[in-house]
């Protein structure tokens, strides 16, 4: 096992290290605890911070941290933890491997074994379909489209990329960027898996404590998209009664309010939906909506866990992801996630649109 192998957990060479070792995962987990400690870490940083943690010194912990580390994401089977999990990997090895591409070759020869990017684009079949033009690269169509389909932002739409006989002209840059997506796929690749009873019981504690920092934590991204048909069924609920003018009581008011705040909704908007409400007042509501935003409070409210939510028996109408899922957001989110973009259509947009019409 050498410390390349730990700093890139994910090659092929990493795994037959790990393979040529004869580690048995089972004894792992039931006898050592630093590195289970290792792999707790690895996923409970990526879920609250983006990061996997500070490496480990010793190379073999560190490795052997990665595969019990998608053991534990597999036990927690949410697709929050397992998409967090897989970009926190990726993100690690980005700031690896992007300063390891700028190291000179004088460097190199002295220093310790480092990974350079035709390396890595033969780990991931891209050799051939990847070419050095001198002032950046050329990248095969198909694979560019595999690596930037979610990639943010306009500049990575094909239709504005440089395309001739079939390549895609990047950056280097850029290209660093795709390497990144092409490790988040290796990553993402086989999870959640199956995982043999033995070692379950050896990792519940730490599947608990995953499990509850899944629960406390507001765990999705930015999000700016409201499509109630999306909703979570206790939101879906809770915001059916708002618009049929229905009583809610305040842990209700306050969930719903969390939730639409949450998803991007302005204290505007959020107040104009309650305008139908027994006991409507506007000054009132809207000084609520503000206060649980954080703009008139010192916190910043997050939207109930779905425990939270059941306590209060605002949890109705599960459905078979809600029995996979800890929390309203990472319901709305993973319904966002399995949606084409071209289907969402946010809620306001539609109603400009409608007016407009008229």
């Amino acid at each position: 096992m050498e410390p390349l192998h730990a700093r890139y957990p994910f090659l092929a060479r990493s795994r037959e290290a790990v393979e040529a070792a004869a580690v048995d995962l089972g004894e792992i987990v039931a006898t050592d605890e630093t590195v289970t400690a290792r792999a707790l870490e690895r996923v409970e940083s990526a879920i609250t911070d983006g990061t996997v943690g500070e490496p480990h010194r010793r190379t073999r912990v560190e490795l052997l941290s990665y595969p019990v580390a998608r053991v534990l994401v597999s036990l927690v089977d949410v697709h929050i933890c397992t998409r967090k999990y897989a970009q926190a990997e990726a993100e690690a090895a980005y700031d690896r491997f992007t300063e390891e591409f700028e190291t000179t070759t004088e460097l190199k020869s002295t220093q310790r074994e480092t990974l350079d990017r035709t390396e890595l684009l033969a780990e991931f079949d891209l050799a051939s379909a990847v070419s050095d033009t001198g002032d950046g690269y050329r990248i095969e169509v198909g694979a560019y489209l595999d690596l930037a389909a979610d990639q943010r932002g306009d500049s990575w739409r094909l239709v504005n990329r440089p395309l001739a006989d079939g390549e895609v002209r990047v950056t280097a840059e850029e290209l660093n960027v795709l390497l990144k997506q092409a490790i988040r796929h290796r990553v993402t690749d086989g999870l959640p898996f199956d995982v043999p009873d033995a070692i379950a019981d050896e990792l519940t504690e730490e599947v608990d404590r995953l499990e509850e920092v899944l629960s406390e934590l507001e765990l999705t991204r930015e999000i700016d998209t409201v499509v109630p048909e999306l909703f979570p069924p206790c939101m879906k609920s809770l915001l059916d009664q708002v618009q049929k003018g229905e009583h809610l009581e305040h842990h209700s008011r306050f969930a719903i309010a969390t939730f639409l705040i949450g998803i991007g909704m302005t204290t505007d908007e959020i107040v104009d939906l309650f305008q139908v409400n027994p006991g409507f007042g506007e000054e009132a509501t809207r000084y609520q909506v503000d206060h649980i935003r954080g703009d008139t409070s010192p916190t910043e409210y997050s939207t109930p866990a779905c425990s939270t939510m059941q306590s209060y028996g605002d949890c109705v109408n599960m459905d078979d992801l809600c029995e996979t899922i800890s929390h309203p957001m990472g319901y709305y989110e993973q319904k966002i996630d399995d949606t084409d973009e071209e289907e969402l259509v946010d809620w306001r947009e539609d109603g400009d649109d409608e007016e407009a019409d008229a």
